[in-house]
């Protein structure tokens, strides 16, 4: 069996959490190796999800995959399994739940849906994408939990709802609400695109900034100056998320024009 150096993995993140997290993927590892079955994680973000495809890659023996339910799934989970196996033969252990009641006339938001979720005593890593409707919710979750869900989920707020189960291919993904902005900003400095991406001042972007309230591809970041580059995701506590979609080179002005796709 494949033996793993746990401290030289782990040694150059500091973070405890981050720490706590990738030290669980390489105990899934190394089941992965000694039993030779397939095992999955919890749901990621972006980011942590990144971190473990980082730190598992380099261990041979073993293919890892993500799956959060669709392609453009925002929290995934990774699964782990030995190198001979096909991924048609994995199984993500996901469950596809749908929220229906009069929630729209409501004002029902993700963070209601969330915070009912939430409330019954689940955790968050339990819950992958809830998928936001006129009528109600789609939810992505650990198929441990979904009928948990199924049988305690009765109100969302102050609004009866209904829960029944679907399969994958059941699920209805509305089109993304984007907008298009085109800006051009002095350099890739993060303080002077997410300004951009924003429409507000650099000033004020920057004690955003500095509070760790901006991140760069869900990861926070305290340096205005952090370049950012194209494809990068930025998310503003409050405010959204802003994609840089293309780098479209200098202006005449010697500026740097730029596609940015604020999410709605």
């Amino acid at each position: 069996m494949v033996l793993i150096d746990r401290e030289k993995l782990l040694n150059s993140y500091a973070g405890t959490e981050e720490r706590a997290l990738l030290a669980r993927a390489i105990d899934l590892a190394e089941k992965v190796l000694k039993n030779h079955r397939p095992l999955v994680t919890d749901f990621y973000d972006p980011y942590h999800t990144g971190l473990v495809f980082s730190l598992l890659n380099p261990i041979s023996d073993i293919e890892i995959t993500a799956d959060g339910g669709y392609p453009d799934a925002e929290r995934t989970r990774v699964i782990i399994y030995p190198d001979y196996m096909l991924p048609e033969q994995l199984d993500s252990q996901l469950a596809f739940l749908v929220v229906e009641g009069n929630c729209k006339m409501a004002g029902v938001t993700h963070r209601d849906y969330l915070g009912s979720l939430t409330g019954l005593g689940l955790k968050r890593d339990r819950l992958g994408d809830i998928i936001v409707g006129e009528k109600g919710a789609q939810l992505v979750v650990d198929a441990g939990v979904a009928p948990y869900i199924r049988a305690n989920l009765t109100k969302v707020g102050r609004v009866k709802v209904n829960v029944r189960e679907i399969t994958r291919e059941q699920l209805q993904l509305p089109a993304p609400k984007i907008k298009v902005i085109n800006a051009t900003v002095a350099s890739m400095r993060l303080d002077a695109v997410a300004a951009a991406g924003y429409g507000t001042s650099r000033s004020k972007l920057v004690r955003e900034i500095k509070a760790e309230r901006l991140n760069i591809n869900w990861c926070p970041c305290s340096n205005p100056s952090a370049p950012v580059k194209e494809g990068d995701m930025l998310s503003l506590r409050g405010r959204g998320r802003v994609k840089v979609a293309a780098v479209k080179g200098s202006t005449k002005k010697g500026r740097i024009a730029l596609v940015l796709h604020k999410y709605l």
